[in-house]
């Protein structure tokens, strides 16, 4: 009688950890598809990293930056980045980016 207890144990556990193992599994599934789905989106919108917004270019001093309506956050590519540097060679924004290299 025992065993029969045992195995009917295991047997429970067993169905358990796969009913487990398929819910987590889905929502993998799910999320994969829903990130899929974002980055199908055309190259030219970019996306806040922080909640996903997106960014509307504002141009600041000649350089064009890519700005968070919702979060107001900024973002650059290096290219901006590295016009920003040029011109602010002598501030602490230079010297911070353009010290050598070790």
């Amino acid at each position: 009688m025992e065993d029969e207890k045992d195995r009917l144990r295991e047997k429970l556990d067993q169905k358990k950890k796969g009913d487990e193992d398929r819910f987590f599994a889905e929502r993998e599934k799910a999320a994969i598809e829903r990130l899929r789905r974002q980055n199908a989106a055309p190259a030219k919108e970019k996306r806040c990293p922080r909640d996903g917004a997106l960014l509307a270019p504002v141009e600041e001093h000649g350089v064009t930056v890519d700005e968070c309506p919702t979060c107001r956050g900024v973002w650059l590519d290096r290219g901006e980045l590295e016009t920003i540097v040029a011109r602010e060679r002598d501030s602490w924004l230079g010297r911070v980016f353009l010290r050598p290299r070790r």
